[in-house]
């Protein structure tokens, strides 16, 4: 592609591990930011040790760090911690996902950079955010989700075990507000010059996933609790099992049910106490499940899925990750790409998931080897090749 990216010319250190960074990284990089990596001698990521892997490189650090050129210092030495505060300073955005303090204890906190650097965008990505008693703590994604609220309404039903989220969503959550926030504070630098600390956290990120379950609650004082597939809301939303697998069902409103029924042959459902309207399907919610399975377990889910989408009722497959891969509306949009290995061999990453139609994003670039880019980067912050060559010999990169 030819078309200018959204973010050209704008320079982004990130100075990340595992995952909340790394996808506001790799999202920055998508619409065409130079995001430059940042990682820890000896070892780097600790993701580059994670199976499985291609041509000895490792898929999970493949998919988050693509688009992107890796630097690699020991900040053990004054010179690395030196090269870090250079670059630093010499970017437009900087990203952080460490414990808090870690930042400052390598001279690059925010307060210590601000000064010289005004018009620095300064995101740091933490476990429950910068302020507040809990500040302190470390952050992971199962914990957040736990925290958050968000386990205590995942599951089956709340008389069994607590479930999380398969997805690492409070990681992932956390970086994409990572980059949002990161792109409301370079359009109020466009405006003002003025550079801001932009502070998001794993725990807010969890929370705002229970607005629905949180509205109910704070507006009725009712706890809600593990649903399996269905709807806190609206009724019936949610996997029936067919002869062959499982199909989402939204036929959540009026018109929609009526539909329904029309197309199952019994209408009289529709005038059913038990069903007529969107509270009474709440409550009767069990009676209703099983009323419509004995249906849909009499065909395959293709076959449903064709006739509840003729009828205009919103259908759709549970898909496997091998299925979603190879949907044919998953590769129309461009939702897999393949980068390749440093090797050669096929290494495949998820696509960006905006389109922009005169901006777009692209990913041309593998993720980094350790360290792959440090020379080539120093030499755009100003060091001369003898300056480089001395901090190899004092193994400070």
């Amino acid at each position: 592609m030819s078309a200018k990216k959204i973010l050209a010319g704008v320079r982004v250190i990130e100075m990340s591990h595992v995952m909340a960074a790394p996808t506001c990284g790799l999202m920055l990089a998508d619409m065409g930011a130079d995001v430059i990596k940042v990682e820890r001698l000896p070892g780097g990521d600790d993701v580059r040790k994670l199976a499985p892997f291609v041509d000895d490189e490792s898929a999970p650090f493949s998919m988050m760090n693509r688009n992107k050129r890796g630097v690699a210092l020991n900040l053990k030495t004054d010179k690395g911690k030196a090269a870090l505060k250079k670059l630093v300073e010499g970017a437009d955005v900087f990203i952080e996902n460490y414990r808090k303090g870690a930042m400052e204890r390598y001279g690059v906190g925010y307060e210590q950079v601000k000064e010289n650097c005004p018009g620095l965008v300064y995101c740091s990505i933490s476990g429950y955010g910068q302020t507040g008693p809990y500040a302190d703590k470390g952050g992971f994604d199962l914990i957040a989700q736990g925290m958050s609220g968000l386990m205590s309404i995942t599951g089956e039903s709340a008389d069994r075990p607590p479930v999380k989220v398969g997805a690492p969503v409070t990681d992932i959550t956390a970086g994409t507000l990572g980059a949002m926030g990161i792109l409301a504070a370079l359009f109020h630098k466009a405006n003002t010059g003025e550079g801001q600390f932009v502070d998001t956290s794993l725990f807010e990120a969890g929370i705002m996933h229970t607005y629905w379950q949180s509205a109910i609650f704070m507006a009725s004082n009712e706890l809600p609790v593990a649903m399996g597939s269905a709807h806190p809301l609206m009724a019936p939303y949610q996997a029936f099992q067919t002869s062959d697998g499982w199909l989402n069902i939204g036929s959540a409103n009026q018109g929609l049910w009526q539909k329904l029924t029309a197309l199952l042959g019994v209408p009289e459902l529709a005038d059913d106490p038990r069903f007529q309207e969107p509270k009474d399907r709440m409550d009767n919610l069990a009676a209703l499940v099983d009323e419509l399975t004995g249906f849909f377990k009499t065909g395959t889910t293709k076959a449903w899925q064709q006739k509840l989408e003729d009828a205009g009722i919103p259908a759709g497959p549970v898909l496997n990750i091998d299925q979603m891969t190879s949907n044919e509306q998953t590769l129309a949009r461009d939702m897999v790409q393949d980068v390749g290995s440093s090797e050669g061999s096929s290494l495949r990453v998820l696509g960006h998931p905006v389109k922009y139609s005169e901006t777009p994003a692209e990913i041309t670039r593998r993720a980094p080897g350790i360290g792959e880019h440090t020379a080539e980067v120093l030499a755009e912050f100003g060091y001369s090749e003898d300056e480089i060559t001395e901090m190899k010999k004092a193994e400070a990169i």
